[in-house]
């Protein structure tokens, strides 16, 4: 079954899925939204005693009830100024040190950090060798993505793609899956050095938003990249800070430069995270 799976989104068409399924998102038809968010809910069993806005009925449609915003003490950011914090609820699909260009995927598949951040070596050649860390968000979590670090935006790159799903039966079997997928790559400065943010889109995400930007994908036109080094004010994100956002559910991937991270040596694939918490110290120290 798991194979039949995996062949399937191969031949599916993704786009079209997922455009359709963001139209039923967006509807603020109430029988239709209320029906919808009543569901999932059972279905998921989200746990709305934490959202800012518990009542599932009070959301205009089903993307503001998934991009729900929580209480304001639902998430405890960690109060070492060395940590570097999760930046997202979900479960981590891998984590460890980038060989040279290459990111682990799951069981022996990897994938090129290069093609990652959309084909650019020398934005690549900052994070090799560095540290990474994938965050798989269910449908279950909440669905918005933090800083891990304090950071300065240098560059964001809209990369167009597949929308193959990114669940872990997928993650280990298809070629690299997370390179190929549609993505939102967020560059960032940072006291310690450089880190990127990547939110990448899978079946049935209908769009990524950055706080900065507004809905970023899907996009008309191919790869964009914006240079936002030069920007007056500049964009300034502290520590746990909100970054952006999935209508729909996908993964999340952070990257930072040789010898900036060692990661906690409890953290393993399969590990249950929460936005917030210390998943790592940082090694170099401004």
């Amino acid at each position: 079954m798991k194979k039949l799976f995996v062949l399937l989104q191969y031949v599916l068409p993704h786009h079209l899925i997922s455009r359709i399924a963001g139209m039923l998102a967006n509807c603020q038809v109430g029988w239709i939204k209320n029906t919808f968010i009543s569901w999932f809910i059972k279905r998921y069993q989200v746990n709305m005693s934490e959202a800012a806005s518990p009542d599932p009925l009070a959301y205009t449609c089903f993307n503001d009830f998934f991009t729900r915003q929580l209480k304001s003490d639902a998430r405890t950011t960690d109060d070492n100024p060395r940590s570097v914090i999760c930046p997202a609820d979900g479960a981590i699909s891998a984590l460890g040190t980038i060989n040279s260009d290459t990111i682990f995927q799951a069981k022996g598949r990897s994938y090129s950090l290069t093609a990652l951040l959309g084909g650019d070596a020398d934005r690549a050649a900052a994070f090799s060798n560095g540290s990474f860390m994938t965050v798989y968000l269910s449908p279950r979590d909440y669905h918005r993505v933090h800083m891990p670090l304090a950071g300065t935006l240098k560059e964001q790159v809209y990369v167009p793609g597949r929308l193959f799903s990114v669940n872990q039966t997928t993650a280990e079997g298809v070629d690299r899956l997370f390179a190929r997928n549609e993505r939102v790559v967020c560059i960032f400065d940072t006291d310690h050095g450089p880190m990127a943010i990547v939110l990448v889109g899978a079946m049935i995400v209908a769009g990524i938003e950055t706080v900065w930007a507004g809905q970023v994908a899907p996009a008309p036109h191919g790869l964009q990249s914006v240079d936002y080094s030069q920007q007056a004010p500049p964009v300034h994100l502290e520590r746990g800070l909100e970054v952006g956002r999935f209508k729909l559910g996908s993964t999340a991937i952070v990257i930072f430069g040789d010898s900036m991270v060692k990661w906690n040596e409890d953290l393993e694939s399969g590990c249950a995270v929460l936005m917030g918490q210390a998943t790592g110290i940082l090694q170099q120290v401004s």
